[in-house]
């Protein structure tokens, strides 16, 4: 299936459309923190950039950004409710994953 996306339609700019776009490679089921975004970017100083980037998230549900965690293991900030709510989705996401592994 293939998704075409109207960049120019939300305004963000060019390195918040990377982060995003390095959050949709995020595996089912895995996590990344910021700082690993950052680096991956080439931007290891720009941590709270990808945070911010990550709130502005125009496709949740396409762009899985609750996949991105803090170094010390904290979930983080969540736009689509309060922090359970983003672990529920990561511990759920993560038994889907455990299940397509044993198919």
């Amino acid at each position: 299936m293939k998704f075409e996306i109207d960049v120019k339609k939300h305004k963000l700019t060019k390195f918040q459309w990377r982060v995003l776009e390095l959050t949709f490679t995020i595996p089912l089921g895995e996590t990344r923190t910021y700082q690993w975004v950052a680096k991956q970017l080439g931007k290891p100083g720009a941590v709270r950039a990808v945070g911010n980037a990550l709130r502005r998230n125009p496709y949740p549900l396409i762009i899985p950004c609750h996949r991105v965690v803090k170094s010390n293991g904290d979930v983080g900030g969540y736009e689509g409710g309060s922090p359970l709510r983003k672990i529920a989705l990561l511990e759920l996401e993560k038994q889907i994953a455990d299940e397509f592994k044993n198919l």
